[in-house]
């Protein structure tokens, strides 16, 4: 059942490479990838190399055709080579998914659906309406139902032109979002009801692979073809059915090589999730942007005729007859017009990409619904609203969801029940989230030397779970049932309800997120820490200095070293600030500022690193201001002739962690670095960067590190609270894998800019460094999870290092990470006390105080799977599924790492149709109406970088997204694995808002408009062929497309409404990311445009990725495995 596709290798993005016109990228031109087998993708009509290809049974043919299915031609089975779900390594597909001879068509129009209003044609911009009775227009759709037997599991007639998903009248309540106003189809349901599940009843038909070769309609097919059959009354299909958002209809495509029009779905080589910048554009060699992977692998591919059975139509969104493949109707010489070549038979009917589920709309629904009102805390087991509705947050006893977000806020009562659905039990915890200036930040109480009110036996906080006993001398603990004496200066009487009288004064009875200070007791040898420092420990190796890199680092650190992060009311930091520089040898500043200039001492034995000064290395800012700027004008000068390639790494962090012990307090590195660090020193690492370990047992050490050198090193930044940042600037492989360990355990963060170039990368790695110095962070912090009886903390995820079982160590933890702990079950629960957590975070603030920061949450308890299913939350789900799967790439192979997570989430849909959906026809797709997008997020996540690369995605690229993931939050994970993609040409110029999102796919761009896709690291601006010369104008300042140059990496700043409102739309994005990303402009039919490609998640993927449709028919062939 494997996803997984042998990939292609090829060479690393270090060497200049043939391809890419202008650019050292390989394989973006129609050059062949040297070091790629030529028969790599076959002549793309064999099977893929590296997939298995188990031989269907002959014979075993299961069941007559369904009455509308072509009659099996010659042959009865498919001979061994051709896969039949070849993607899926599953051979036999017999129990899949039925073929239908009945071509499907797409409405002319998108179709509305309002409320009490009959249904009208929609202009571009509403790309998100809801479908309600299908409009009388869409008769033409009723052929699709031919020789469709109707699952007749509901008692009312199917939809009216079978348009999947128009509900029938009999459909229960659904969610709140609709008044029922004129056409009683919807009525919003009550809490106890819940949105009833999806169901994506159209057979999912087997998309006909269009190999040439003995035709698959030779494969019988089961009769139950399923009809988009009216769904069972207790699963209709709520409102949040899916719109047709618009775009031109596509023939099949089946999962595994690509197809020859196909090669433009995708990007030729996947390019990382997060791109690293093309190297400068050079006199490389470099064909034309031809045929866009005609010449890739050997002899161009064969071409297809057009599938029959599409009608081209006019799209009611696209203003233009758009043709069968999704390449821009033949803009590529060489694959346009698919040859004369004889093709297979007509293909089956295949799924409607508008008739499933659509994140977009999902999160317009959320957004109208969930949007307008505050989040109030205060009720037990609340579902938040989505991480992309813009919501206010009323703390009312439970944590904000910016703290705390939970895969399921209803968990069930045994570990039985949690074992049958599967769901993991997990929370994303980000314990110094940054909260919107509306919201109020955590309430600070001191409570004198006694410090913090705890319970006696399991030492959780005071919080607002707590019960107080006799009169208020006594509380008993929520978490462990202990009852405790109330200290005497903490008594209170109780009112008639039994809670204190003092409740709403204190923030810990009454709030779910607040800090406490800490007493000495809770300090490092029980003595209060000093305010923390910060090193900057600088690389002039020969490649820092030639990019320009050193010159502008000191630049920026003089105006910088201002904004230190400071307590809310103080004058100016504590954060005392210290310089170093390095190449084979570190040299360290005495910056005093009793001194005239500063002083430089070297220290060349590496081997047995040691501090050369004491007095003088971290200073006050202020006192030490010309002293710092005079070495900031210097350290370029000094080393502007230097001729040193080599570099240590290892030796930089000793330094600056013996500098922080010698001063006695925590702080953290910022570490500018270029290069592998091959100098003789400890921690000399070696080039071990072998693509052709990719897809092998061996792969799993491309991501571990090659010595345990810097785990122990880690350990010990750890221990003395010396987080390390680093910045990466590598024109080669680094080993980012190793070099990343001291900052990853040390809870610090990479950044990483390859083939770095001032004027291209300066603006976002200045902004980066910003960020970065300025944002909150707390030192030396020690993090701890409690949770009532019944469940425990079992698993940790994040950056971050642990001696034991229970306790979270960070050297620093800033407001944008996040720790995700999996909770499992260690004796029953009941539905009446529910589950609590509570998670307690020790920390010294930027000024040296030492606190701690408490977040509690409640959660239902269940003995109902429909209960769990109703109130999950898919981002928070896909956000710990990919951390799992990201953590055992270290130690399993990828293949096994797909499969285990698609076999989980196989089984999470498995169990909601068995134990919660009505029974109805096994054709039918039943999803969880909180879990409708799981297939599509999953498909995302094992799509990504690190689970299935592309030949040039690198090693390091691998390691750097692979870590970056691990730490990011809900909302992070769901704009990377599913970006956002926006129409700029219908932003309305004259609001502030931001034009409707539209899906990630090929097919729903226009060539006469331009687009935007942001991925939380990247932010591609698409313009199409046909743009309108006023807008190039416009936007670019150039009077024609072919003059909009690629190297842009800021758009012009023009004096035009549209230029404005792009600008700010861009700017608006880059505030809310933790990162600023990388602009890159992307003329369609460009090089450039593959790169682009590989983000439109919904499409197949040229590493072997399935298509979103494709996939979904994969998933409901394993969830009918399983129930069968």
């Amino acid at each position: 059942m494997s996803v997984n596709q042998q990939a292609h290798t090829g060479p690393p993005y270090g060497q200049p490479q043939p391809g890419y016109q202008g650019y050292q990228q390989p394989a973006y031109g129609g050059q062949p990838l040297p070091g790629v087998p030529q028969s790599q993708y076959g002549a793309y009509n064999g099977p893929m190399p590296g997939y298995q290809q188990p031989v269907p049974p002959q014979g075993s043919l299961r069941a007559p055709p369904a009455s509308g299915a072509p009659p099996p031609a010659s042959g009865a089975s498919l001979p061994s080579g051709h896969l039949t779900y070849s993607q899926f390594g599953h051979g036999d597909v017999q129990n899949g998914i039925p073929a239908s001879a009945a071509p499907m068509q797409r409405p002319p129009t998108s179709q509305p659906f309002l409320p009490g209003s009959g249904p009208t044609p929609v202009s571009q911009t509403s790309t998100f309406q809801q479908y309600g009775p299908p409009p009388a227009s869409v008769q033409q759709l009723s052929n699709h139902m031919a020789g469709m037997t109707i699952g007749s599991t509901s008692a009312s007639a199917p939809p009216p032109a079978g348009l999947g998903y128009g509900p029938p009248t009999s459909v229960p309540p659904v969610s709140g979002s609709f008044s029922a106003t004129g056409s009683g189809l919807y009525t919003p349901y009550t809490a106890s009801q819940g949105p009833p599940p999806t169901s994506v009843s159209q057979g999912l038909p087997l998309a006909q692979p269009p190999f040439p070769g003995p035709p698959m309609s030779t494969q019988r097919l089961p009769t139950q073809v399923p009809g988009f059959a009216p769904p069972p009354s207790s699963t209709g299909i709520g409102p949040s059915s899916y719109p047709p958002t618009t775009g031109a209809p596509r023939p099949p495509t089946i999962p595994g090589p690509p197809l020859p029009g196909q090669t433009v779905a995708g990007p030729p080589t996947s390019q990382p999730n997060h791109v690293s910048s093309p190297p400068p554009p050079s006199t490389m060699p470099g064909p034309h942007p031809g045929p866009p992977m005609s010449g890739l692998h050997g002899p161009p591919p064969p071409t297809h005729p057009p599938q029959p059975g599409y009608q081209m139509q006019q799209n009611g969104s696209f203003g233009q007859v758009r043709g069968p493949q999704p390449n821009y109707g033949g803009a590529y010489p060489g694959t346009p017009n698919y040859g004369s070549q004889p093709g297979p038979p007509p293909p089956p009917k295949r799924l409607d990409p508008d008739s499933i589920p659509s994140p977009i709309q999902v999160i317009e629904d959320d957004r109208s619904n969930r949007g307008s009102e505050p989040f109030v805390t205060g009720v037990r087991g609340q579902v938040p609203p989505l991480v992309t509705t813009n919501f206010l947050v009323k703390d009312q006893g439970n944590a904000s969801p910016r703290y705390i977000r939970c895969t399921s806020y209803n968990i069930p009562c045994t570990s039985d029940m949690a074992k049958q659905s599967q769901v993991p039990l997990a929370a994303v915890i980000k314990p110094l989230a940054t909260l919107p200036p509306e919201e109020t930040l955590p309430y600070l109480v001191d409570h004198g030397e006694s410090g913090p009110v705890r319970c006696n036996r399991c030492k959780a906080y005071m919080c607002p779970f707590m019960q107080f006993i006799e009169g208020g001398r006594r509380f008993q603990c929520c978490f462990c049932s202990c009852v405790t004496e109330v200290p005497p200066h903490y008594f209170q009487h109780l009112d008639h309800t039994g809670k204190r009288v003092d409740f709403y004064d204190r923030p810990e009875l009454s709030l779910g997120s607040y800090e406490f200070l800490a007493t000495v007791d809770y300090c490092k040898n029980n003595k209060f820490p000093s305010p923390p420092a910060f090193i900057f420990m600088i690389d002039v190796s020969y490649n820092a200095v030639k990019s320009g890199l050193v010159r502008l680092i000191c630049e920026e650190l003089k105006s910088l070293l201002d904004y230190l992060p400071r307590e809310g009311n103080m004058e100016e930091s504590a954060i005392r600030v210290g310089f170093v520089t390095y190449n084979k040898v570190l040299h360290f500043y005495n910056v005093k500022s009793s001194l005239a200039q500063p002083q430089m001492m070297v220290v060349s034995d590496v081997a047995d690193m040691f501090v050369p000064l004491l007095d003088g290395f971290l200073v006050n800012v202020n006192e030490s201001r010309t002293v710092i700027a005079s070495l900031l004008d210097q350290i370029p000068e000094m080393f502007a002739d230097t001729r040193e390639t080599e570099t240590v790494f290892a030796p930089v962090i000793q330094a600056g962690l013996e500098a922080l012990k010698a001063a006695e307090c925590a702080g953290k590195l910022f570490i500018f670095h270029t290069s592998l660090p091959i100098a003789e020193a400890p921690g000399k690492l070696k080039n071990r960067d072998d693509r052709k370990l990719i897809n092998t047992d061996k792969e799993k050490t491309l991501f571990q590190p090659q010595t345990s050198f810097y785990n122990n090193l880690a350990k010990d930044c750890v221990a003395q609270g010396c987080c390390v940042d680093l910045f990466l600037f590598p024109n080669q492989y680094l080993d980012v894998a190793t070099l990343g360990v001291v900052t990853y355990q040390t809870g610090g963060s990479i950044y990483k800019y390859a083939y770095f170039q001032l004027e291209t990368d300066q603006d976002r790695f200045l902004n980066d460094l910003r960020r970065d110095v300025q944002k909150e962070v707390g030192f030396d912090a020690v993090m701890r999870v409690r949770t009532s009886t019944g469940i425990r903390a079992t698993d940790f995820f994040g950056a971050f290092y642990m001696s034991n079982t229970t306790d979270v160590e960070m050297a620093g933890l800033d407001c944008d990470k996040t720790i995700t702990v999996e909770f499992k079950h260690d004796d029953k629960l009941s539905e009446d006390s529910g589950a609590l957590l509570q998670c307690a975070l020790l920390y010294t603030s930027c000024a040296g105080q030492r606190r701690l920061r408490i977040h509690n949450l409640s959660l239902n308890c269940c003995t109902q799977l429909a209960d769990l299913y109703r109130n999950c939350e898919t981002d928070t789900l896909i956000n710990y599924l990919a951390k799992y799967a990201y953590r055992g790439v270290l130690s399993s192979p990828v293949k096994t790492v797909r499969d285990a997570l698609i076999n989980q989430c196989a089984q999470i849909l498995a169990c909601y149709r068995k134990n919660c959906a009505s029974p109805s026809s096994a054709g039918q797709l039943i999803l969880p109406e909180c879990m409708k997008l799981l297939p599509v997020y999953l498909n995302c996540v094992l799509k990504s970088d690190v689970l299935q690369p592309g030949p040039e995605v690198t090693t390091d690229d691998r390691a750097y997204i692979r870590q970056l993931v691990t730490s990011m939050d809900v909302a992070e994970t769901n704009v990377f694995f599913y970006p956002r993609l926006l129409p700029l040409t219908k932003a309305d110029v004259d609001s502030d808002s931001l034009p409707a999102a539209i899906r990630n796919s090929e097919e729903r761009l226009s060539k006469g408009d331009i687009y935007l896709l942001e991925n939380g690291l990247n932010i591609f601006v698409w313009v199409g062929v046909n743009v309108q010369q006023g807008l190039i104008q416009n936007l670019f300042g150039v009077s024609s497309f072919s003059q909009i140059s690629n190297a842009l990496s800021t758009l012009p700043v023009l004096e035009n409404p549209f230029s404005k409102k792009v600008r700010s739309i861009v700017g608006m994005l880059q505030v809310q990311r933790s990162r600023y990303m990388k602009l890159i402009v992307v003329k369609q039919e460009d090089k450039l445009e593959m790169l682009f490609k590989h983000f439109l998640v919904e499409d197949k993927s040229l590493s072997g990725g399935a298509s979103y449709v494709d996939f979904l028919c994969h998933m409901h062939k394993e969830i009918r495995q399983l129930l069968s």
